[in-house]
Parts: C-alpha cells; structure tokens; sequence
C-alpha cells in the first residue's frame, strides 16, 4: 500500500469511533513557518514548529501535499526539520502552487489538526548577506558615547557573509581592538565603508575601502572628519550612520551631532541611542574635501539615516526639531522605551543632493506628522518604494519598532506583514529588489535575521527565519544585501593596525593547535605593545597549551618549560599549576609537584583536579592514605559522581591497614556507587567492591564481585590510575 493510501486509512479512522462520528479535531497552532510564507529557492530547510494543546497525543504525521504529490511522516515531538531530499522535492514542487503541510495529532485516531501554505519563489535572493555578529554584554555608560561593548569586549565582535541558500555563514574579520561600527556598501558592491575608531578611540575616522576577495583595510584607506568637528577637542563622534553612494565615490553622514545615549543591564535590550542635534555632510572621494549639504544644515533640526536614492540623485533621511539629548531635571532611562528617555519624533524628508549643492527638503507624506517616530530609512532597488522603521520614540532597535513601507514620492504607508512581535529593523533590499532582510528579536533577546519576499506592487509575505546566523548566545545585526557574485569576498583584514593583525593571526593558530608558532607570532605582537594585557595573556595560555601537547607526546622535559613560561605571564593559573604539577610528578619531583597542586587550590578552591591530584599524590608518593581520603572526599563533594574519586575513597576504606580509618560500611556504599556509574563494566571498582565486601563479612558477595572482575580484566582497568594522562586543558 502507498502512502498515500495510508494517509486516506488513518484519515478514514479518525471519523470512526465506537460506530459513531469522532468529535472534531482540535486545533494544531503552527507557530513557524507562517502561513503564506515564501523561500527562496535553494533555502536550507526550515524547522516546522507547532503547539498541541491536546492531551495524549502520541505522535503526529505530517503530510506535505504538492504539485508533486503527497508525502507523510511521523514524528514525536512537536517539531520537525525535513531531510534534504525531502525539502528539495518540497521546492521544487511548490512554485507554481503552494505546498500544503498539514501537521495531525495521533491518539491511536486523529486528534487535533493544523495545517500551512507554504511557497517557493521563482525570483533568487541573488547576493549575500553581510552582517555583524556580537555577544550581549552590559557595558558601563559613557555620557553621549555610542558603543556596541565595552572596550575590552571588542574583539569578540565578528563580521560575517551568508549566501541564504548555504546552511552556514562564513566568518570575514574578528578580533579587531577598535570598534568598527555601521557600515554601508555601494550599489555596485565594489567600495566598503565603515565607522572606525582611531588611536586613542578617535571617533573620527572612516574606512572607504574597495571590495575584492580578500579586502584589506589599510591605513591608506582610513578618512577623518576632523574638517567639520562640532567643536575643538570634543569627544563626540563625527560621523554617524555613514552611507556609501551607488557609485561609491561620495559618503553621506551626521555631523555635528549630540547623542542620546542610555545603557542598561537587561541584555535584551542593552542600549538605546539616537542623534538629538547633527547636519548632513558629505565626502568626496576624489577632492578629500568635505561639506555641509545645503537644505540638510539647519542647526535647528536634527538630521539622522540619509541613504542614497538607487541612481544617487536624492537622499532621504530622518528630520526633528534639535534639543539638548539630557535635559536638565530629566531622571535616567531604567529600560528601553522608559518615559524618561529624551522624546524624540522624526519625520521623512527628502531632499535632492545635485553633486552637493543639496535644495529644499521636502516631507515624505506617510512616513512624517503621524505621532509616531519614523526613521532608518531605505529605498527599493527600483526606486518605486521607501521601507522605514516605525516607533513610539527614537529610532531603530526599539521593543515596538515595526517596518512600513510607503511608495517614494509619499502616500498611504502600510504596515508589512513581515513584522514580528518584538523590534523590526536594521533592513536592507537584496539588489533585485525581491528580497528584503531585516533584524527582529521575537524568537530570542539574541537579535536574529529574517528574509521577506516583496513582489512587484510592495506586498510582503511572512517572515521566515535565517537559521544557524551565530551561536544561540549571540546576536546578529546591520545585515546588508552586498550586491557582489560567489566568491566576491571571502575574508577582510586591518593591517592599518599590524598589532591587531598579529594578534589575529595568533589566536588562529593557536586555535589550530600550532601552539609552537602561535607563541612566536605573540611575541611579535608584544613587540608592537609590549604591555598589551590580552596578547600577554594569550601568550601564556599558548606556551600553557604547548606544553599540554608536549605532555601528551611524553616530552615531559619541555613541557615543563612551557608550562613555567605561562606561569611567568599568568601566575594565578589553577589549571598551568596542576598540569606543571603532574609532569613534574611523571619525572619524579614529588615535593614540588604538591607544591603546585596546591598553589591551584588556593586560587581555585573549588578545583576538583586540584584537590584529587593533591590525593594522589599523598596517597601513592607519601604513602599517606589519611590526608589523601581528605581530599578526595572533598573534590567529591563537588563532583559526587566521580567514579574514580568514588573508588579511590572506597578502596582506602576497605583495605587501609589503620584500623581507625577502616570503614567496611561506608566502602560498600561507596563501591556500589561507582558500579552503578560504571554499568558495572570497570574491573577496577568491582575488585574495590569485593574487598568492601569482604572487611564487612559479606564473603559470598565478595567472591562474587572477584569472579566479575576477573572475567573483564581483558584489558588495563583505568580508575585507579594516578595523575591522569590526559592534562588540564585551558
């Protein structure tokens, strides 16, 4: 019988109960994909996720019905990811007509019911996806000052490129000691430019840098708006929300500007900022000159997000009337969208740029005077539409943030369909114009990216989500469409700062396990800031690592060097201490060795390793049972199902010679333990479990115990071997 046939029996079944007529099935809630969702074609399979409120439901079937046919599959959880087969048969079959997916709850009949319309697109995504990967982290606030991290935190920023149709991304730059912020991409994809902190966290500088597989940010590439600094020595950034023209010969930015900044504790939403004083500015490439842009000057008004029309004839961009970003009297924000932030509502102007000579800035009727903030503007790729971001104060990453989309010479805005519950923003149109990504926070305080599909008249379809972005622990933003083919570009380096490149250069080796050359690759770095905390840091963990290696291949002699050479960068190592401590062990250097085990204990007391190294080595090198059991018992009250520590203690219990320290009782509870943990497969434990046994009088069961351990003695028992061979790694 096909499967299809199957699907009409069990259909069949769920109408017939007892003779009668079964109930109505209750509703299956499919919470992702939406109905009416579209895919690009060659999109990795999404994940099918519903809510079953039905009770005793044991398992659902899922039937996909398509131009192709209909295919079920049963699962057991609420959730079901399809295997590449049946994914590709899913598209390939749901372009001219939707594919249906219906999920059904099964308690021997059917239960309950959902189902979805599901679409694949003709039209491809067609360029990748470049964005910035961070992990939340609070930072201390610094009045005015835009930061993403703390300065420390910095290099744990990524930047990455997805092409929507791979399951992965591909990791571009990272581990960069200055902050690169906002960036934008010309129409064309040949030129980069991106916010850059300077020496000394000069707020003032600018990448303008051409697109290539391997693009490198020299120093020759770096711009500073030092010419139209708000005033001399201030501290306030120069350039904000810089945009690349289509052409990539003029950046567009806010000058001039004071910020609103306010940083908060809750790392959903970390940090609200926006401009509340700031003109336009432009730079040209070819001149190096830079200047106002007349119509978008006024100091009166606040003037935020230009972005370039696609035949760069106008911008567009957020206006509101100036005012002081902390107003005397005003309390601190607590949280985002707390009525103590500085009000602010922006409307949508537009304005031509005529090479420079600006005009009369005119407002975006849909997209201002509507009692709402409107901001982060952006032209479709035909120029026939505006997307912007909707919210109640501010701009951008806002808890309520919605996206809009209005036609470009104004009218009726409309509110997309895409929006999910919690902040919309940071959009960006594919080059086609088809596509459109965009940030969200709904399914996680860890911002995620999204794709829509726009057809020709600005409708949207549903949101669905770009899978495996980062790690569940990170957040993704500013995603751009970068209109460049396969291959286009592959990885970007910051030599204009050839510590950080270095350093860069390091970490990957020592990632790679080529600790030899990472430590000779630190030491250069050092040479360009000597006193560099991280590098000297890192340096120690290399030569920590190397020595861990060594170990490994019995080159105990240079382990040890190595293990020194760490402890001379970072003293306050538990882990370096206990891994010095067992190669010096393995040459004979017992005394010293405790010394080390303990020295790990005073900076970590709560090592386990620490504290079981410190057993052995009283145990088999002292020959003292009783100050050994002390540390073991108290590296198991942190690790109570250690089967080795469990054995060590037990086996001392049984069979020491003082009489005192005997405990038949407690060795057989203790043996019995560790033969639970084990599955009873570890010769070591059963041979400790039969003299427990025995010192308590339980003779039978001690020869039976004997007998089981005889029986798997094949091979080396592991238990109770001393110093493990396998060290510490950091």
């Amino acid at each position: 019988m096909n499967r299809f046939a199957t699907g009409l029996l069990v259909l069949a079944g769920a109408f017939l109960v007892t003779g009668e007529q079964a109930a109505p099935p209750a509703r299956v809630a499919i919470d992702y994909p939406a109905d009416g969702s579209v895919f690009p074609p060659g999109f990795p399979a999404p994940t099918f996720l519903w809510k079953d409120v039905t009770a005793g439901v044991q398992e659902w079937r899922i039937d996909v019905e398509s131009a192709g046919g209909t295919a079920t599959r049963r699962v057991a959880a609420p959730g079901w990811t399809p295997d590449a087969e049946t994914w590709a048969a899913i598209q390939r079959n749901s372009v001219d007509r939707p594919a249906v997916v219906s999920i059904t709850g099964l308690r021997g009949a059917v239960v309950s019911r959902g189902q979805v319309a599901i679409r694949t697109s003709e039209d491809p995504v067609g360029a990748p996806i470049f964005y910035r990967d961070v992990p939340l982290m609070p930072s201390e606030l610094e009045k005015g000052v835009i930061k993403p991290l703390a300065t420390a935190a910095l290099p744990l920023i990524a930047w990455r490129l997805r092409d929507v149709r791979e399951p992965r991304s591909r990791l571009l730059m990272e581990g960069l000691h200055t902050c690169a912020n906002c960036h934008s991409f010309s129409g064309d994809g040949k030129t980069l430019g991106m916010d850059l902190d300077g020496p000394r966290s000069d707020k003032g500088m600018y990448a303008i840098v051409p697109v290539v597989p391997r693009t490198s940010i020299r120093s020759e590439d770096v711009v500073t708006w030092g010419s139209v600094r708000d005033r001399p020595g201030s501290p306030m950034r120069v350039g904000f929300m810089s945009q690349v023209s289509p052409d990539g010969k003029v950046v567009v930015t806010t000058v001039k500007a004071e910020y609103y900044v306010a940083n908060f504790m809750d790392y959903r939403f970390l940090q609200v900022f926006y401009p509340t004083r700031g003109i336009l500015a432009w730079f040209s490439r070819a001149t190096g000159r830079m200047q106002s842009l007349p119509g978008a000057d006024d100091a009166s008004y606040v003037h935020t997000n230009a972005v370039w029309s696609p035949d760069g004839q106008y911008l567009v961009f957020a206006r509101a009337e100036a005012r002081d970003a902390y107003p005397p009297g005003r309390k601190p924000a607590g949280q985002a969208n707390d009525p103590n932030e500085t009000p602010i509502q922006y409307d949508l102007c537009r304005i031509p740029f005529d090479e420079g000579r600006g005009g009369s800035a005119e407002l975006i009727a849909g997209a201002s005077r509507n009692g709402m903030s409107n901001s982060f503007p952006k032209v479709s790729p035909d120029g026939r539409w505006i997307v912007f971001v909707q919210a109640r104060n501010g701009q951008l990453m806002r808890p309520d943030s919605q996206l809009y989309i209005v036609p470009s010479a104004g009218g009726t805005a409309r509110k997309m369909r895409c929006n999910t519950p919690l902040m919309n923003s940071w959009h960006s149109f594919s080059p086609n114009g088809r596509w459109m990504v965009f940030s969200s926070k709904s399914r996680s305080p860890y911002t995620q990216m999204f794709l829509t599909h726009l057809d020709e008249d600005g409708n949207d379809s549903p949101a669905i989500l770009i899978e495996n972005a980062t790690a569940a622990d990170r957040a993704v933003n500013i995603p751009e469409f970068v209109n460049i083919p396969p291959g286009g570009l592959v990885k970007i380096d910051a030599p204009a700062a050839e510590f950080y490149r270095l350093f860069d250069s390091a970490w990957v080796l020592g990632d790679q396990g080529r600790y030899e050359e990472a430590i000779a690759e630190w030491n250069r770095a050092l040479k360009f800031s000597p006193g560099d905390s991280r590098a000297l840091y890192n340096l120690g963990a290399a030569h920590a690592n190397f020595g861990v290696a060594l170990s490994r291949e019995k080159r105990v002699d240079e382990a040890i060097v190595h293990f020194g050479k760490a402890l001379e960068v970072n003293p306050a190592s538990a882990e370096v201490h206990i891994n010095l401590g067992v190669a010096l062990v393995w040459k004979g250097q017992a005394n010293t060795a405790i010394v080390h085990f303990g020295k790990a204990l005073k900076i970590d007391p709560e090592s386990v390793e620490a504290q079981r190294n410190l057993g052995d080595a009283h145990y088999y090198l002292r020959g003292n049972p009783r100050q050994a059991v002390e540390h073991w018992r108290a590296a198991l009250v942190r690790a109570p199902d250690d089967a080795a520590l469990l054995n060590h203690v037990a086996w001392v219990l049984a069979t020491s010679p003082e009489a005192a320290l005997r405990n038949g009782v407690e060795a057989v509870k203790l043996a019995q333990r560790a033969e639970r943990l084990t599955g009873g497969r570890d010769a070591a434990v059963l041979d400790t479990l039969a003299a427990a046994y025995a010192e308590t009088g339980r003779f039978w069961e001690a020869v039976q115990a004997a007998r089981r351990a005889a029986a798997l003695k094949t091979g080396a028992s592991t238990l109770n071997t001393p110093f493990s061979s396998n060290p510490v790694e950091r």
